[in-house]
C-alpha cells in the first residue's frame, strides 16, 4: 500500500476525462498503465445519491446538460460496469482508488473490493461519508483544499478516534492552480501539525510542480491526466497530458532517488581521476633570468596537477628568486626555488 513506499506513490486521476464514455474511460487506464503511475484514480458519482435537480452549474461548461444532477448522471457508471473496471485495472497492475461522493458510493466500492479512499476537497468536513469510509477499516487519502487548519483539525480528531489510517494532502482547489497558489510551505506544516505521510494534489498542469514537491518531501502525489487540455471536460485545462505524465513520473523517480543516496561531500574518491586533469599546477608565464624575484603578474595555472606546485601555495613562492633561467610557461617547481 501507498505508506509504504520507497519513493513517492503517484496517482494519476482520470476524473472526468472520459466526459461519460466507458470506452474511453478504458482508453485512459491503459495509457496511464503507461506512464510509470503507481495508481489510477476515479470519481464515483451516483447522481441520485449526492445531487438533486436543484443543483446548478458552478460554471456552465457543458452543452448537452441543464442542470449539475444531469451530468452527473450522464457521467455515471453502473455496479456491473465499476466490476469491471476494477477488474482491467488489476489485469494491468494499477492500483484502482476512488472518491465516493455519497454513502450509496461507499457501498459499491466496497463491494467492488477498493483498498483505499480517497477523499475529495469538498467532503472533508463530511463527517457522515467519513463516518460510512471509516466502518470499513480502510485507509484514506485526504485533499485539504477547501479546508482551514481548524476544519483539518475536526477531521483528523475524527478519523483518530476511529482509529483510521490516513495521510493528507496539500492541495489548491484552483483549476489550474498558479504558481503564487502552491502553498509549497504547507507541505512541512501538515507533516508537523499531524504526524502522517503528507502528499501533494496538483491541479496546475505543469510537470516543474510534483517534482518541486518531491524535492520537498511529498510522499504521495496526485495530478489530473488528459489526452489532450483541447479537450472538453471541467478538468482538462489543469490536467497533464499523459506524455507529460510520464516525463513528469521519470523525474520524480529520479529525484526520489537522489535523496536517498545523500553525498558525503568530504568524499572526494569517486572524482580523483577527475582532479588529476581538471586541477593545475603553477608555471611562468614569460621568459625569466636566473635570479628573478618572482611576483603574481609572472604566474600562470596550467593543466593537469602533479607537475609543478600546487596552485594553492601561490603566495609561498612569492618573493623567491629563480635558480635557473625559465622559458615562458615551464612548470614552476620548488627545486627551481633559491
Amino acid at each position: 500500500m501507498y505508506l509504504k513506499e520507497p519513493t513517492p506513490y503517484i496517482i494519476a486521476e482520470i476524473g472526468q476525462a472520459h466526459d461519460g464514455s466507458l470506452g474511453m474511460l478504458y482508453s485512459y487506464i491503459d495509457a496511464v498503465a503507461q506512464t510509470g503511475a503507481n495508481a489510477v484514480k476515479f470519481q464515483m458519482h451516483i447522481a441520485e445519491a449526492e445531487s438533486s435537480e436543484f443543483e446548478p452549474f458552478r460554471v456552465k461548461f457543458s452543452l448537452e446538460d441543464n442542470t449539475r444532477f444531469d451530468y452527473w448522471k450522464r457521467m455515471g457508471f453502473s455496479l456491473d460496469q465499476w466490476k469491471g473496471i476494477k477488474k482491467h485495472c488489476d489485469t494491468i497492475g494499477l492500483d484502482f482508488i476512488c472518491s465516493p461522493f455519497s454513502n450509496m458510493a461507499v457501498d459499491w466500492l466496497e463491494e467492488i473490493g477498493i483498498s483505499c479512499y480517497k477523499i475529495g476537497s469538498g467532503e472533508v468536513n463530511n463527517f457522515l461519508i467519513l463516518e460510512k469510509i471509516a466502518r470499513t477499516g480502510k485507509p484514506v487519502i485526504i485533499s485539504s483544499g477547501m479546508s482551514s487548519y481548524t476544519e483539518l483539525d475536526e477531521t483528523v480528531t475524527f478519523l483518530k478516534e476511529r482509529n483510521v489510517s490516513f495521510s493528507i494532502l496539500q492541495c489548491m482547489t484552483a483549476y489550474p492552480t498558479q504558481p503564487e497558489q502552491y502553498g509549497f510551505n504547507i507541505i512541512s506544516e501538515l507533516k508537523m501539525r499531524y504526524d502522517v505521510p503528507v502528499g501533494f494534489s496538483d491541479h496546475s498542469a505543469k510537470k516543474e510542480t510534483c517534482i518541486a514537491a518531491t524535492a520537498l518531501g511529498a510522499s504521495i502525489l496526485e495530478f489530473h491526466v488528459v489526452f489532450d487540455r483541447g479537450l472538453f471536460g471541467p478538468d482538462s485545462k489543469a490536467s497533464l497530458t499523459l506524455y507529460e505524465a510520464k516525463e513528469l513520473i521519470e523525474g520524480v523517480r529520479n529525484i526520489s532517488k537522489s535523496l536517498l543516496h545523500p553525498v558525503n561531500k568530504n568524499n572526494v574518491d569517486s572524482v580523483l581521476s577527475l582532479k588529476q586533469i581538471f586541477e593545475k599546477s603553477l608555471a611562468v608565464n614569460k621568459n625569466l633570468p636566473k635570479g628573478h624575484i618572482l611576483s603574481f603578474e609572472d604566474l600562470e595555472a596550467k593543466k593537469p596537477t602533479g607537475y609543478g606546485i600546487k596552485t594553492s601555495n601561490y603566495k609561498d613562492i612569492i618573493g623567491r628568486p629563480l635558480k635557473s633561467d625559465m622559458k615562458q610557461w615551464d612548470f614552476l617547481n620548488e627545486e627551481d626555488l633559491a
